[in-house]
Order: C-alpha cells, then structure tokens, then sequence
C-alpha cells in the first residue's frame, strides 16, 4: 500500500464495466463528506468541473457519465449516452452538460429532459475531447476520425476542419474563438475562420491542449513533454516529465498553474509563468485519464481506480481518507504464462471471470463455442450481431492475425493485432484454460 504524499520536483517523470449500481442507488447513496467520489464502474475518462465549484461532470468507459455534488461525493445525475464509452464532457451554461464517446456522438443535456438532444457533430470515429467556446455558444469536438468540429449550441451545421494526419486527440479554444487541435500526427494546428490554419510541428504525437485565458496554448504527449506556445504557435518553454506519456492537462481559474497527468498515475503541478515543476501529486499508480480545477486550490482527478479524487493544491495531499491501493492483479495466478502475459493488453476490456461481469467489452467467460455477440448483459452493436462468427480456437487467432476492424467490421474494439503466429497461439491456448466455465 503507497500512502499519499507530496514529491518536490524531481526528473522522474482502457474500457470497463458497465455502471454496477442503477441510477436510484446512486443516488440514494449516502454523504461522504471529503472522500472519493465512487459510482463508476471502469476508468474515469473525462472531467469538467462548474465554475462555482459545486458540481463536477465525469466520463467513464462504462458507457455513463455522471454529475457529482463536489462537497459530499454524492451522484445527482447519471447520464447514459446511446452507444459505447463516454471519453470528454464539458459543462455549458445554464446548467447543460456535453458528452462525447465512444459512437461518435456529441450529445447535449438539460436539467429537466432525461434524453438528450444529439447534436449534428457527425464523426464517423470516437469522440475524444470537448471544448466550450468562450461565449459558451459553442462546442468543438475531437475525433479519431482526424477531424475537429465547431457545432453552434442553438442549432446549425459543425464547421468541420481536416488535415490532421491521424486522431486528433484534443481541442481548445483561444480567447479570440480560434480553434486549436493537437493529433497523433505530432502537430498542433491553429484555425481562424475558412483560411488554412497555421501548423507547428512538435516532436511527439500529441494527446492533449489547453489554452489560457491570455492566449497561451499548452500541449502535451507521447513524450511526455509540456510545451508552452504563444497564442500564434511560437514556442516558448518546455517542461520534460518523461518518460510516462502526458494523456490529460488542466488550467487553474487564474492560469497559474497547469495540472498535468500522465499514463503512469502522477500528476505535476507545473508553474506555468516560470516553467517548472513545482511538486507531484502521487497516486496509487494506475494511469490518471482526467483533470479538473475545482478551484485554484484544489484538484479533480479521474483514472484507472474509477474514482474521482480531490486533492488540495496548498499541501499536495489527497483531501479525505484515501485508501490507495492497487486492484488485485487478476492474472497473478498465471505468473510464467506467455499466453497471460499477452492477454494484459485485452485485460482493460475484458474480464475473465462470471463475477467480474462486463466491462467496455464482454465478459470472456464461457466464450469458447459462444456465437459473436450473444454474451448475456452486453450491448453489441448491430453489425456484430449480423456476423456469423463462433468463437473458437481458429477464429479467436484469425482476429487478432488480421485485425479486429477487418475480421469484425462494425466493432468497437480497438484495432491490434499478435503478429507472432506463437504469441496467438499461446493467447488462445491461456484463453481456453482462463475462460472454461466450472464443471
């Protein structure tokens, strides 16, 4: 167990299960004044926190999104999107909240309609970050589909910006409403209007952007470097947290600070005027996927625990009784098992057991003679359920020689594939063994 504790500035630098409890127990649970906010059932993708500091809006890879009371941890609200996990939210005025997921949707919700109004966004690939325009009259969206969108609130056609080579991962608004995007494709863009947008080009491909109220742009990634640009694109500071990639940033109300989380579970503290670490927030050491400011003095952030933790920016510690442990590892019983070992990357998605239930993929117990997209609890997408796929030895190696996208068009799953025939084999071979159901 890893208590809590506050670094000084040093070198050092996935899908779930569906929400366990209905909407009425959430919302009967009771106050817990200074703990975590617990309700999810997979990893806490998205945060954005009210202005007023009362309410915070979470996404998770548990399809749902939830809207807390921030002061006692308790769930107003659960938000179910159509379709798959909800990876960005925002909060706009008049007490509306924005979700976009994984069906590349943006959805739009009121306080008094429990359906949301879908709105005309359009990305053909997961949405993946949201923006408010300074006005509030507007929403850009991120896609992996490799475009940004710019939809009016009140009604109208997306303004669709391309050019990004591969996802974009991340977009802001400056304070003048130009748009700005970061992609994989290691470029930051900056758009004014139908006229091309200026590109600078970073070392990394990029996860995420933020842009400050005087203009400053700060973007991060895969290199696990913070740069600090001008509202023109000019470089002017850099901030190296390697070698965990950076995946989540955040502004504080003043701008003073940046949060800055990475895929290893701590979080920097950045002083942005003068470029420096100023501490760590270390956590249990599972990947930190979102941030948000409470306020200038306290800190929202959301992971691979579930949880939505807060922490107090004037110490460095966890606001509450934290108890930061690390999940069991559900493959220890398979130390030495080169088919375990390669399952560790479906492990975020997929269970193995009947007790873990469903996470952002099917459970795998019982999958072999199982027909595609009949596992019970799981809401499969249509084209998976037109395919007449059983899940055998053969055909569980054949999607990953070729791909998910190609062998399952339609699915959800992410696209990998096990290059070595020896690694499938052992895949399947640990497959049959982890996922028979008890005699």
């Amino acid at each position: 167990m890893t208590t809590p504790r506050r670094l000084r500035a040093c070198p050092r630098r996935l899908r779930a299960w569906r929400l366990a409890l209905p909407v009425t127990a959430l919302l009967a649970l009771p106050a817990r004044a200074e703990a975590p906010m617990r309700g999810h059932g997979g990893p806490v993708r998205a945060l954005a926190a009210a202005p007023d500091g009362l309410t915070a809006l979470s996404g998770s890879f548990d399809q749902s999104a939830i809207l807390w009371a921030i002061e006692d941890g308790t769930a107003l609200r659960v938000l179910r999107p159509d379709d798959g996990a909800v990876n960005a939210v925002a909060l706009a005025p008049g007490g509306r909240m924005l979700t976009g997921g994984e069906d590349g949707r943006v959805a739009l919700w009121s306080r008094d309609r429990p359906e949301p109004e879908t709105l005309p966004a359009g990305h053909q690939g997961p949405v993946v970050g949201l923006a408010l325009s300074p006005d509030g009259s507007r929403v850009a969206s991120a896609s992996w589909d490799g475009t940004a969108r710019v939809t009016p609130l009140g009604g109208g056609a997306a303004r669709v910006h391309e050019g990004h080579r591969g996802n974009v991962n991340g977009v802001a608004f400056l304070p003048d409403g130009r748009l700005v995007t970061a992609g994989y494709d290691g470029t930051l863009r900056i758009w004014a209007g139908d006229d091309p947008p200026r590109t600078i080009a970073l070392e990394a491909p990029l996860n995420a952007v933020a842009a400050a109220a005087d203009g400053e742009i700060v973007a991060a990634g895969a290199d696990g470097v913070v740069h600090l640009l001008a509202p023109d694109g000019r470089p002017r500071a850099a901030v190296a947290l390697p070698p965990s990639p950076v995946v989540a940033l955040a502004l504080s109300p003043d701008g003073r600070r940046i949060a800055a989380a990475t895929i290893a579970g701590a979080v920097a503290l950045i002083d942005r005027a003068q470029a420096r670490v100023l501490f760590h927030l270390a956590g249990p050491g599972l990947p930190v996927w979102s941030l948000a400011f409470r306020s200038d003095a306290e800190l929202l952030t959301g992971g691979g625990d579930r949880l939505v933790r807060r922490w107090d920016l004037a110490t460095g510690e966890p606001i509450g009784p934290l108890a930061l442990t690390r999940p069991p590892d559900p493959l220890a019983a398979f130390a030495g098992d080169r088919g375990a070992e390669v399952f560790r990357a479906c492990a975020a998605c997929h269970a193995l057991t009947p007790d873990a239930g469903n996470r952002a993929g099917p459970t795998l117990h019982g999958v072999f003679g199982r027909p595609i997209a009949t596992a019970p609890g799981y809401a499969f997408s249509p084209a998976l359920k037109r395919l007449a796929i059983v899940w055998n030895a053969e055909t569980i190696a054949a999607l990953f020689e070729v791909g998910p996208a190609r062998y399952t068009p339609g699915t959800r799953m992410p696209e990998q594939t096990i290059a070595a025939a020896a690694d499938r084999e052992a895949l399947v071979r640990f497959l049959e063994r982890a996922t028979r159901p008890a005699p």
